[in-house]
């Protein structure tokens, strides 16, 4: 072949597609814009998200700030109820705290600590998960039975162990001081198995494939194959777990909340708004749990119905093409 045949055949050769051009023809993608409740689910989780990250322009008051709490405006109900105050679209706490504005700081506070501890179990169990699978042998079998060990206790049982023992430790007003960071490590720990085991099993999987066998060959590092080339194929199951982790790691810090072992009341989050108002229910203020245990219903559900369409879509047995 000559050298003009060559660059004419080069030339006419289409050129590979870019990343957007493969997103846009993805199944992903494809599948998205034919489902109304992903859409949906999207739509809130992506809104509730803005509104807490945006709470303290959004909020109408700081409900941290003593000096802007009235308590002789306390359990005023919203303003759709008789004896409401317009200042108050969502009513008043117990402690005369603005309803609306406590809501959009507790849901903020909530997200740190979901996706705070989220990324805590993923860095503990993927790279148990790795080594497990990838090393196999001994590390395998004491990774695993560490794993079986703590999933034979419920993750709440585990959470509230090491809360317990954490502020037993440290004391309750250092506990409530560092509360977003201990609740972040307290809930990451409990659940860091969900991720060892089902990376391990993309591991064993992965492992006897040509390209880690040349991998092998080639010399490099088992870290290096295990990070740079395992890693990359087995992040499908890990996107599905995330998801349904965060609506977990939210749920727990709500109940650690409701017994005592989480966000204090002076920095609430939406577990312990539930838990502040819990009390004032027989007494007509039902507002100042349930109007926060409707918004917690709603973020978890939009995370779970994210967390399914994601499984659906991501397993290979249903991909069409």
């Amino acid at each position: 072949m000559t050298d003009s045949s060559q660059t004419s055949a080069t030339a006419a050769a289409p050129p590979l597609p870019g990343r957007w051009e493969r997103f846009r023809d993805s199944y992903l993608l494809y599948s998205f814009k034919r489902d109304i409740i992903a859409q949906l689910s999207l739509l809130v989780f992506i809104a509730l998200v803005a509104i807490a990250v945006l709470a303290p322009w959004l909020s109408p008051m700081n409900p941290y700030d003593l000096a802007q709490i009235d308590i002789l405006a306390s359990e005023l109900p919203p303003f759709w109820v008789d004896g409401s105050d317009p200042a108050y679209l969502l009513g008043t706490d117990a402690q005369g705290r603005d309803m609306l504005s406590t809501i959009l700081y507790g849901a903020r506070v909530s997200l740190i600590i979901g996706f705070g501890a989220v990324a805590l179990q993923a860095i503990i169990g993927v790279s148990f998960g790795l080594m497990a699978g990838y090393l196999g042998g001994r590390v395998d079998a004491f990774l695993m039975r560490l794993a079986d060990i703590q999933l034979s206790f419920s993750t709440l049982m585990v959470a509230i162990i090491v809360g317990a023992l954490v502020k037993a430790i440290f004391g309750g007003a250092t506990f409530s001081t560092y509360a977003v960071p201990l609740l972040v490590v307290i809930i990451g720990l409990a659940e860091w198995p969900q991720y060892a085991r089902t990376v391990r099993a993309s591991v064993l999987a992965e492992r006897s494939k040509e390209y880690v066998d040349a991998a092998r060959v080639m010399g490099l590092r088992s870290k290096r194959i295990m990070f740079r080339h395992v890693l990359p194929n087995t992040l499908s199951p890990i996107f599905v777990i995330s998801t349904v982790q965060i609506a977990n790691a939210i749920i727990s810090e709500a109940a650690l909340s409701f017994l005592g072992l989480g966000m204090p009341e002076t920095h609430p989050s939406l577990g312990s708004l539930i838990k502040a108002g819990f009390d004032y229910i027989q007494s007509g203020s039902w507002w100042i749990t349930l109007i926060p245990g409707a918004v917690l219903v709603i973020l978890v559900l939009s995370i779970n119905l994210l967390g399914d369409w994601l499984r659906d879509v991501m397993n290979p047995r249903l991909y069409k093409g």
